[in-house]
């Protein structure tokens, strides 16, 4: 069983930021305007909270939960996302959002033995329930897509860069 334990300091930090990676990598794979791009964070959060109450969910999982319900833990995450993320172009930092999901599904696999795939497909469904909160397209509600082809390109790109199918 994996937990924080299991990780240097400077790769928990990149572990305990990787569920807003995921999301920020289809956000970013498609902005959906204001209300769609809240709509898509509360969805990240969301996904957060309910692995909260999930007996099913690993242990690294909800270490991240239980790291995130702290200040200290959600600023060391937004923190060192906003050090690295600041000054860029939104496809600068979709390039390095993707890498260091990479960087992460790395550590993942090295450190978190047989919990890294389940972590790794956690993440992955963090980045598909962002692309489902919001619809894309249509006028005033009515119409739209639900998942675009950007965002269905961006969970692909996750999915390659964690090494998940």
């Amino acid at each position: 069983m994996a937990d924080k334990s299991n990780f240097t300091a400077e790769e928990w930090k990149a572990v305990l930021s990787s569920p807003m990676l995921a999301g920020m990598a289809v956000t970013l794979g498609e902005p959906s305007g204001l209300w769609g791009t809240m709509k898509e964070s509360m969805a990240s959060a969301r996904a957060l909270l309910d692995t909260r109450s999930d007996p099913g969910a690993s242990s690294l999982v909800k270490a991240i939960v239980a790291d995130f319900e702290t200040s200290e833990g959600r600023t060391i995450a937004k923190e060192g996302l906003k050090s690295e993320l600041t000054g860029k172009t939104a496809a600068e930092i979709r390039q390095q959002v993707i890498a260091k999901l990479a960087r992460v599904g790395d550590i993942i696999d090295a450190k978190a033995g047989a919990e890294a795939g389940s972590f790794k497909l956690w993440l992955k469904q963090v980045a598909e329930k962002v692309a489902e909160a919001a619809t894309e397209g249509g006028f005033l509600g009515f119409g739209g897509v639900k998942v675009t082809e950007a965002e269905k390109a961006s969970i692909a790109d996750v999915a390659k860069a964690l090494r998940v199918g």
